[in-house]
């Protein structure tokens, strides 16, 4: 099964939270009208796409639908789906450029997320692009962390850089960073903390590893992806405004697709705080992530 038919399924609970809706709404209605609007409205709010960025969509619906003087009900689908993708497209990059290396990737998030599966996932994108890849094991206050890092990075192949647990997460990305530079490496994924005493210590904790990471390889493109779980909803926009408050957030991974029907959470992080989804997760295999692509997202969400 291809991608694209994972993301399909995947969606298959925000599909009939959304589209399906969206479906019957524009059937039973006759003409496009003000509760027209309001019924649309009502569905994405429901969705998880958040009350500012459903106003955003409704709003750059009236417009298309009056500019482009669409009169049926039945025509204002792809004029939403043109509105959709607007939203989640990044102009900044493309997938070309994602796999530019050297690169370091800082994966930040709470725990419970699916941070340390999805690093050994996006580690096995590399890996298939033929790039030489170290994980480190930054994440050295909860024990299990570093165990499990261990088993992905056996189970992808690549290498990985640890110390013990309680140890100074500055130090192991140090040594990783010094390990990186003698094998050139190509790509360095650093884990970190999902919880500590305090947010407080969390946010600093990671502002110290950032800075180490600037002190090293000063010259070395970096990403801090953000993974969230998107069955959390909402939640996650919260969260991403916290950890972005503190660091400069590049990119999300948002987990979970394929078990939520909160799948219009990607239309909110994107919308409210312009951080772009880089990479979805649609299953359990290794396989089961992907860069995200605008496109196709809306696409699978409407097929």
């Amino acid at each position: 099964m291809g991608f694209f038919d994972k993301l399909k399924e995947g969606l298959l609970k925000t599909r009939k939270g959304i589209t399906e809706r969206i479906d019957q709404v524009l059937v039973s209605f006759g003409k496009i009208d003000e509760e027209l609007f309001e019924e649309l409205e009502e569905i994405l709010i429901t969705s998880d796409v958040g009350i500012e960025t459903t106003g955003k969509i409704i709003e750059g619906l009236k417009k298309s639908v009056k500019e482009k003087k669409v009169t049926k009900p039945e025509e204002v689908k792809s004029l939403l789906k043109e509105q959709l993708k607007d939203i989640l497209r990044d102009n900044s990059e493309n997938k070309d450029m994602f796999f530019k290396t050297p690169l370091v990737i800082m994966i930040i998030g709470v725990n419970g997320v699916g941070k340390t599966t999805s690093i050994g996932k996006i580690a096995n994108i590399f890996k298939n692009e033929g790039k030489k890849v170290i994980l480190a094991a930054g994440d050295t206050f909860r024990a299990a962390a570093i165990d499990q890092l261990e088993v992905w990075a056996n189970r992808v192949g690549v290498e990985i850089i640890k110390h013990a647990e309680g140890s100074d997460p500055a130090a192991v990305i140090y040594d990783a960073v010094q390990a990186a530079k003698a094998r050139k490496a190509d790509v360095l994924i650093c884990d970190t903390a999902g919880r500590l005493h305090t947010k407080k210590n969390l946010m600093e904790e990671l502002k110290k590893v950032s800075r180490v990471l600037e002190r090293e390889i000063p010259d070395v493109r970096k990403e801090t992806l953000l993974v969230l779980d998107a069955t959390t909803g909402q939640n996650a926009v919260s969260q991403a405004k916290t950890f972005s408050e503190s660091c400069d957030v590049t990119g999300i991974v948002l987990t979970k697709l394929d078990g939520t029907a909160k799948g219009g959470i990607v239309l909110a992080i994107k919308s409210e705080l312009n951080i772009p989804v880089k990479l979805v997760g649609v299953g359990e295999k290794t396989d089961d992530m992907q860069l995200f692509d605008a496109d196709e997202f809306v696409e699978a969400l409407f097929a």
